[in-house]
């Protein structure tokens, strides 16, 4: 290192990988120097404070103390000289300025974080060297016109992870710090990649469904209303819990979940009329996670599934990553074709059916209570067990109450409930559970510990609070009440506008449509895309590649006005286009 860099250092200036100062002056002797530093040293010291010198002079003033540590013994070969000294500061601000120029301050987020995190993000990379000196507090500061305080506390952090020493009277310096870059290669993940994943991803709709903006009108969604979010109730459950066990939530749970919540959902089934004896519950990452623990744990003997088709795309999707071979029954408008799924079991064996009996994905159709009491029958005769999909059973806009198909089996075990409280409530918790007997659920903790170790101990408590203070009952009336006029609306405008050859839909959140003519509902998406409409082809929930001319239709999010609007567009298309 020069000894001009080295002075540099020692001066406070952060400019040892920029050479952006010459020195134009070389002095003969001591005594010149000696005459020089004096004489410009007595001039410096008769100026004001420091805080009211110009920024110029402070980084000379600077530069002339680090030349008078010299020793005197030695010749001077070089200095600076004072006609462009001015300038040769200059020249040095704009250096010190070049080395943190991309800090950008990012708002919401504590500014002595920013420049900690950005700091340390230079020396770990080797842009801040060893031993190097850093500029002072209030230079940085000045610098990046932030507060001095700032400065001060993200160099104090810096300093307890050991990234920077500082050395009394001198300033702040880089530590070592053991950094190490190995010889780059570039591996081809996709030669890794296993048939599971590539099938996972074949499968994934958000990768490879239909792009669309916010300005077009989307029929894709049945996710909640986020405008019907119950926020501040929401806050004070939060708030409340916190203040009653905030330690406890914060810390590690039990992979069977939050024991108040547990026993809040095992009294919420038995008042749908499920016989709890024997029974237990596990609480899971939603639904998704719940069916994905249980195909994971069941023995696969037959390799063989049997549902309703159409079914929920993402059922349909864990059965085939779990190697399942499925086969779908059709369905009436009252729920499966009960004499065809008598046929099946006759001639095949399954390990499970997977059912959807209320507000069905994706037809929205309902099981009549003739028909659960059928269902149950049939499998109680061939010793099934039936895995139920509690799908949006409180989206109930008219009709009786139906129990679900666990309340059907009695004392018996043979179904497995599993649901959440995504289509109706915060599907950002992601809180669901499995109820299921008491055996099973002892099995399905500990895979559910392997896996995940518990599903979030807070979203749990919270859940459990707000539920618990009787707020979810106030929020599904005025849910249920803004859900079922955009259903009316959507159901009408569906009947008005567009020529269908069954429209199913009892309640929920969607309605689901078969066109006439066989016309298929992608040609009809890529006429609608163009015109700002977007909707989801109901060939994606078919188990053998059918329903080519059928559509789901989810209205949950959109304004009345752009249900009446979209649902006319699609309509006209049918007409202008496909001759509908």
């Amino acid at each position: 290192m020069s000894r001009f860099k080295l002075l540099l250092v020692d001066s406070g200036v952060v400019l040892e990988s920029f050479y952006l100062c010459k020195l134009n002056v070389c002095f003969n002797s001591y005594g010149q120097w000696h005459d020089w530093y004096t004489k410009t040293n007595q001039t410096f010291d008769q100026m004001a404070e420091p805080v009211d010198m110009p920024e110029e002079q402070k980084l000379i003033k600077c530069l002339i103390k680090s030349f008078g540590t010299l020793p005197q013994d030695r010749k001077i070969t070089y200095g600076v000289d004072l006609l462009e000294s001015f300038q040769t500061c200059k020249n040095v601000r704009k250096g010190i300025k070049a080395v943190f120029n991309d800090f950008k301050i990012i708002e919401g987020r504590p500014v002595y974080i920013q420049l900690k995190e950005y700091l340390k993000r230079m020396i770990t990379n080797g842009h801040l060297l060893e031993n190097q000196k850093l500029p002072s507090t209030r230079e940085l500061s000045s610098l990046l016109s932030i507060s001095r305080n700032t400065v001060l506390t993200a160099y104090a952090d810096l300093e307890q992870e050991g990234l920077i020493y500082a050395v009394k009277g001198k300033g702040n310096f880089v530590s070592q710090v053991e950094t190490f870059n190995a010889p780059s290669i570039q591996l081809n993940w996709k030669d890794k990649i296993n048939e599971q994943t590539f099938l996972a991803d074949e499968l994934d709709l958000m990768k490879h469904g239909v792009r669309w903006n916010h300005d077009m009108i989307s029929f894709n969604s049945i996710a909640p209303d986020e405008k019907l979010f119950d926020v501040e109730n929401f806050k004070r459950a939060f708030l409340n819990r916190m203040a009653i066990e905030g330690n406890i939530v914060l810390n590690y749970g039990y992979a069977k979940g939050y024991k108040p919540l547990i026993k809040y959902l095992l009294h919420y089934m038995e008042i749908k009329g499920v016989d709890i004896r024997n029974k237990d519950i596990l609480i899971t990452n939603g639904f998704t996670e719940g069916l994905d623990l249980l195909l994971s744990s069941l023995n696969k003997k037959h390799g063989r599934i049997i549902c309703e088709n159409p079914t929920h795309h993402t059922a349909l999707k864990l059965f085939r990553l779990h190697g399942f071979d499925i086969e779908g029954i059709e369905m009436d408008d009252d729920g499966i074709d009960v004499s065809k799924l008598e046929s099946f079991l006759s001639k095949k064996e399954y390990d499970f059916a997977y059912l959807i009996p209320s507000y069905h994905n994706p037809t929205g159709i309902v099981t009549s209570s003739k028909k659960r009491k059928e269902i149950m029958e049939l499998f109680s005769a061939y010793q099934l067990p039936i895995v139920e999909d509690g799908f949006n059973e409180e989206l109930r806009y008219s009709g009786s109450h139906l129990a679900p198909l666990a309340a059907f089996s009695g004392i018996g075990n043979n179904v497995i409930y599993i649901s959440s409280f995504s289509k109706i409530l915060f599907p950002g918790l992601r809180v669901g559970w499995i109820l299921a007997d008491k055996d099973l659920i002892y099995y399905l903790e500990s895979m559910k510990r392997a896996r995940t170790i518990h599903t979030s101990t807070l979203d749990q408590a919270v859940l459990f609070q707000y539920l618990n203070d009787g707020c979810f009952e106030k929020y599904l009336k005025k849910a249920k009440s803004v859900y079922k006029k955009k259903y009316e609306l959507a159901v009408h405008t569906c009947q008005q506008a567009i020529p269908f050859k069954r429209m199913t839909g009892d309640g929920g959140l969607h309605l689901f449509l078969e066109l006439e003519n066989n016309i298929d509902s992608r040609s009809l998406l890529e006429k609608c895309y163009q015109k700002g409409v977007v909707f989801l082809p109901g060939d994606v929930f078919y188990t053998d590649g059918c329903g080519k001319d059928t559509l789901r239709l989810g209205f949950s999010r959109l304004k009345e006005r752009e249900i009446t609007q979209g649902i006319k567009i699609i309509g006209d298309t049918l007409r202008i286009d496909f001759g509908g």
